[in-house]
């Protein structure tokens, strides 16, 4: 196995990805739920495939996202070298950017791989540790 370097941990952050349009929030005070049941990228120190859900909650303020233009950014992790941990982070720093919200989580749930399930959350505004964080 490659050994972990420097660039393994900063692989597809800033790779460019498909642009997440939006359109115009009609309404106000409710939250949208989006699940991705079958996102795909690659783990950039082994270049074995990673699956899992993505679920994206977020309350809209001005604009909703446009879930074609959300489904080909997705689409554009299925070979992209990043950890689950960047890809979660990744994802709610370009749905935040597109869509301005109120406040979004981006939950990532990866399946099983060797004997381990990951979980991984982001969350927008950030939550404040009680260690100053």
């Amino acid at each position: 196995m490659a050994e972990y370097t420097e660039a393994h941990a900063k692989a597809g952050i800033s790779t460019p990805l498909p642009k997440i349009e939006c359109f115009e929030n009609q309404f106000r005070d409710y939250e949208i739920t989006i699940s991705i049941p079958e996102f795909t990228s690659v783990c950039p120190r082994t270049g074995l495939p990673d699956f899992g859900t993505i679920t994206i909650r977020y309350v809209p303020n001005r604009w909703c996202a446009e879930l074609k233009s959300l489904k080909m950014y997705i689409l554009g992790y299925r070979n992209l070298g990043i950890f689950y941990e960047n890809a979660v982070n990744r994802i709610l720093r370009d749905f935040v950017k597109a869509t301005k919200p109120i406040r979004a989580i981006v939950i990532g749930e990866f399946n099983v791989r060797g004997g381990m399930k990951s979980t991984i959350e982001a969350t927008y505004p950030p939550r404040r540790s009680s260690k100053g964080r």
